[in-house]
C-alpha cells in the first residue's frame, strides 16, 4: 500500500464484538422450551424454514425461536440472517452474540458436533462440514469461507471416490482468531489463538497463535505486529520452514496455553 493510500484510509471502531449479548425475552425463551416439548424435530425444522428467508422483526425472532427448540445450546442475542440453511440441529451449541451471515449452510452429522463462542462473527454464504467443529470466542470469520472435516479415503481404486468411506477429523478455530474472506480450512487442522488467515488462503496445516498465514497453500508471512515478547515465545522462522510452508513451531507455553 503506498504512502497515499495510508493517508486515505479511514479507521472506525468495531462493532459486533462491542455489541452486549442482553438475556432474551422471557416470553420467546418460554415459547422455545414450549415447542421443544410438544412438537417433533421434523416440525421445528419445518417452523424454522418458514421464516428462513423473511427480513422482518417477526422472521428474526422465530427463526431464533425455532433454533432455539431444535439446538443442544442456544445463547442469548443470536442473529441468525435470511437465508442460513442446516442440518442436524441437534448438534449445534451456540453461544452469546453470535451472528451468523446471510446465506450460509451448516452441514451438521447426527454423530457430530458443532460449537460456535460467544461473539462470533460468521459472514454471509460461509460454509461449514459440522462433523466436528468447534470456534472459539469473539472469532471473525470472512464471507464465503469454508471448513471441511471429512475426505474421502478414494481406496480401494476400483470403485468411484464417492463410495469409499470418510475419514473425518477435527476442525478447532481458536478464540480471537481471524479468517479472511473466501479462505478454506482443511480437515485436522487447528488456527491458534489470535491468528490471522489470509482472503483466499487454502490451511492444510496448524496455524501457531498469534501467525499470520496466506496462500494456497496458507504459509507463514509474519507474527502479529503487537504480540507481547514475540522474540522470546516463538523461535525465528528457519529457512527449512520457509521451503516447507511450515509455520515456525509453537512454544511450550503457547502449547499449554492453548491445550495442545
Amino acid at each position: 500500500m503506498d504512502g497515499r493510500s495510508i493517508e486515505n484510509a479511514i479507521r472506525t471502531p468495531a462493532v459486533h464484538a462491542f455489541r452486549a449479548a442482553e438475556p432474551d425475552d422471557s416470553a420467546e425463551v418460554a415459547m422455545a422450551e414450549r415447542l421443544r416439548a410438544e412438537h417433533s424435530r421434523a416440525e421445528l425444522v419445518d417452523l424454522a424454514q418458514r421464516f428462513a428467508n423473511g427480513a422482518t422483526a417477526i422472521d428474526a425472532k422465530m427463526r431464533r425461536i425455532a433454533w432455539r427448540a431444535l439446538a443442544a445450546r442456544f445463547g442469548n442475542g443470536v442473529r441468525i440472517e435470511c437465508g442460513v440453511g442446516f442440518s442436524h440441529p441437534e448438534i449445534f451449541e451456540i453461544g452469546d452474540g453470535a451472528f451468523i451471515g446471510a446465506q450460509s449452510y451448516v452441514q451438521g452429522w447426527h454423530e457430530g458436533r458443532f460449537v460456535i463462542g460467544d461473539h462470533v462473527w460468521i459472514g454471509p454464504q460461509s460454509y461449514f462440514d459440522a462433523r466436528d467443529i468447534m470456534i472459539g470466542d469473539y472469532v471473525g470469520w470472512g464471507p464465503g469461507a469454508k471448513i471441511l472435516t471429512s475426505t474421502h479415503t478414494g481406496r480401494p481404486r476400483d470403485i468411484p471416490i464417492i463410495k469409499s468411506d470418510l475419514t473425518i477429523r477435527p476442525v478447532r478455530i481458536e478464540a480471537w482468531a481471524d479468517v479472511g474472506t473466501g479462505a478454506m480450512v482443511m480437515p485436522g487442522v487447528t488456527v491458534g489463538r489470535g491468528s490471522i488467515v489470509g482472503a483466499g488462503a487454502v490451511v492444510t496445516k496448524d496455524v501457531p497463535p498469534f501467525a499470520v498465514v496466506a496462500g494456497v497453500p496458507a504459509r507463514f508471512v509474519r507474527w502479529r505486529e503487537d504480540e507481547p515478547d514475540k522474540d522470546a515465545t516463538h523461535p525465528a522462522e528457519s529457512s527449512e520452514s520457509r521451503d516447507s510452508g511450515l509455520a515456525p513451531a509453537m512454544s511450550v507455553e503457547n502449547r499449554a496455553l492453548n491445550g495442545r
